[in-house]
């Protein structure tokens, strides 16, 4: 089974499995090959060269590709959570065993080296078909599958894929069971942050909320169904000019921007957040706010200058020109008064009052004084 052009491979029986076997038939892009081993030990591994790395189960890193290739394993339900599982990995456990315990049929389909497709549950059609659907009933075994199934279709929604009637049945029943509760913060939080990165993830919140998934762990979203609905529609409204890297982060920020500061800071806390997601999130809620309050009279210099004290923009100049493209979105005459209003402030520096004389607390207060001067006078 082993390709015969790999010397670490040869004698071994080895099969390309998952995600690559998927989106190599589905035409989307191939990032990473993942292995399975059948019929070998961690030992017979660690001979060739391979490196293992898995914590939980045995996955080893080739000597060369540095691809993962883990042991043929089967799982047995034997605690709470998506780490409540028993893990079985022996030279006797079978490709069809090992593929038998993945979560949807797209994800258990296999391939030999030379290409030819193993595919016991029907995931091939099912891919054809555009549907997500669970490999079987031990879907309800591991909690972390209902987020995950919500993510795929954040994935492949403008393929026209939708979730099998009867594996929504199945994620609502594992929210039921109360399973959910055992999802440690960090990985509710990865899975989220995965999905905020594919190209339709208002879907994989609009997934979680249909099988009441969202209420038990982002309940804060779901206070205000009216403010939600308006959230996901602005996941792809970003300002212009960002970094791919900061594209998941701005999605959050936009996501709970609506949110009261008790309710944001909660959410934050429970998911424990990195920091820059947290505090990106504060300073759209802040522009909001401005924006908010613009609407309703024109913005004076008093609540200009709280903002771009509130973002901190005295001292982190980067973080005004893409908050005033975001106001641009919906208001583009206020976003042109504030640059106007930003550009004057920021030519009034420290040092040019210290020149003048001034200093100490003396100093702050003119400096405060000047740039709301030079606000006042752009709007």
């Amino acid at each position: 089974m082993a390709e015969a052009r790999d010397p670490y491979l040869h004698g071994l029986e080895v099969y390309r499995v998952g995600g690559a076997v998927r989106d190599a038939r589905l035409g989307w892009p191939v990032y990473d090959n993942d292995w399975v081993v059948v019929g070998a030990t961690p030992e017979a591994l660690t001979r060739r060269g391979f490196r293992p790395v898995g914590r939980d189960f045995p996955v080893f890193l080739h000597p060369e590709t540095h691809e993962e290739y883990a042991l043929a394993r089967t799982e047995r339900k034997s605690g709470h959570g998506y780490t409540g599982f028993t893990v079985h990995a022996s030279p006797e456990v079978t490709l069809e065993e090992d593929l038998a315990r993945r979560d949807l049929t797209i994800n258990a389909m296999a391939e030999t080296p030379g290409g030819e497709l193993i595919d016991p549950h029907g995931g091939l059609a099912d891919l054809e078909a555009r549907r997500l659907r669970h490999v079987s009933p031990a879907f309800v075994e591991d909690p972390l599958r209902v987020l995950r199934t919500a993510r795929f279709l954040a994935r492949y929604a403008g393929l026209g894929f939708v979730i099998a009637d009867e594996t929504r049945a199945l994620m609502a029943e594992l929210v039921d069971s109360g399973e959910l509760a055992h999802l440690v913060a960090e990985r509710v939080w990865t899975e989220t942050e995965k999905a905020l990165g594919e190209p339709w993830p208002e879907v994989y919140f609009q997934a979680l909320d249909e099988c009441g998934a969202l209420a038990q762990l982002l309940p804060e979203l779901v206070a205000d169904r009216e403010a939600l609905d308006e959230a996901l529609g602005q996941l792809h409204r970003l300002p212009e000019d960002i970094e791919a890297e900061q594209e998941v982060r701005w999605r959050w920020a936009r996501l709970v921007e609506h949110l009261a500061e008790p309710a944001r800071v909660a959410l934050a806390e429970r998911l424990r957040l990195p920091r820059a997601h947290a505090d990106l999130a504060r300073q759209a809620a802040l522009t909001r706010t401005l924006r908010q309050e613009a609407e309703r009279a024109a913005p004076d210099g008093a609540r200009v200058m709280a903002w771009l004290d509130g973002i901190d923009a005295w001292r982190r100049s980067e973080r005004v020109a893409p908050l005033i493209s975001l106001v641009s979105l919906d208001a583009p005459e206020l976003a042109e008064d504030l640059a106007l209003a930003w550009r004057l402030a920021a030519q009034i520096l420290p040092a040019l009052l210290m020149e003048e004389g001034f200093k100490g607390r003396e100093l702050g207060a003119e400096l405060a004084r000047r740039r709301r001067e030079a606000i006042d006078a752009a709007l």
